[in-house]
């Protein structure tokens, strides 16, 4: 199955705070010759995290940069390890180039799933290209202050049960079960959480970090990762079609995000 390259794969709009936002999981681009192949509900790419690129727009008036991807997670999913071993053993998860959407229902026409050899080229193609601008990135922020905070932004559908059970809260920190980022940074955050009534939350529950929070979170080296997973409810009236932004509630949501990202750059490793 060959497939025409996409330029470019990602959208970076650099800042010189030491944090770095990534919204892996936010695009929208397909190549046609690859949607040909896929079922019709997939080609409304419902699992994509919906809305985050406006409702982090706030940061980059705190010169924090964002980094976005532009092609689908169907496509080839950014935060999942190149070697595509699962991110979790005792769950349903996704491939690095997906097969099934979040409800397990196929995104693929029988017998049209991409072999090792298409993979292989979105890999190199898609998914390098956007490692390749986030470790730029960390690394050039690092050597400005020393240290650098990565903040992985997702989204999703509060209630999967192909995926968890029950409803999900409404915010989810991931730190690798504290191991992404400096103990201190990860207490700053959940008493951030914590002085809130707004939303419900957990720290290291169903979501503890995919593949670029555990990859790049390296505190021991300056190099801090949380992801932050919200529930669509948050800022969405509707979980469904069209996915339309709900004023209202995203309102409220956003005060609450730009509170956890002030503090994640008020704190420093000294």
């Amino acid at each position: 199955m060959a497939s025409s390259s996409v330029e470019p794969v990602f959208e970076l709009h650099p800042g010189d705070a030491p944090l770095l936002v990534s919204l892996p999981h936010v695009g929208t681009v397909v190549p046609p010759e690859i949607a040909a192949d896929w079922t019709d509900e997939a080609k409304a790419l419902p699992d994509t995290d919906w809305h985050l690129g406006e409702l982090y727009a706030f940061a980059r008036q705190l010169d924090v940069g964002i980094l976005q991807a532009r092609l689908s997670r169907y496509v080839v999913d950014v935060n999942r390890p190149p070697d595509d071993l699962p991110l979790y053993h005792d769950r349903h998860s996704t491939e690095l180039c997906p097969t099934r959407m979040f409800t397990g229902e196929p995104i693929y026409r029988a017998g049209r799933t991409p072999d090792a050899a298409e993979v292989a080229r979105r890999r190199a193609g898609y998914w390098q290209p956007y490692h390749d601008a986030l470790e730029q990135e960390l690394a050039r922020l690092h050597a400005r202050h020393g240290y650098v905070i990565l903040w992985e932004g997702h989204s999703i559908k509060s209630r999967l049960p192909w995926l968890f059970e029950g409803t999900l809260p409404d915010l989810n920190l991931g730190t690798a079960s504290g191991a992404s980022c400096a103990p201190q940074l990860r207490q700053a955050l959940c008493a951030a959480l914590a002085a809130q009534r707004e939303f419900s939350y957990v720290a290291d529950d169903r979501f503890k970090g995919g593949y670029i929070t555990r990859h790049y979170g390296r505190p021991e080296q300056g190099r801090h990762a949380v992801q932050l997973e919200m529930a669509w409810s948050c800022y969405m009236r509707d979980e469904a079609p069209p996915y339309r932004i709900d004023p209202e509630r995203a309102g409220r949501l956003v005060p609450m995000l730009e509170k956890l990202i002030i503090t994640a750059l008020a704190w420093s490793p000294s």
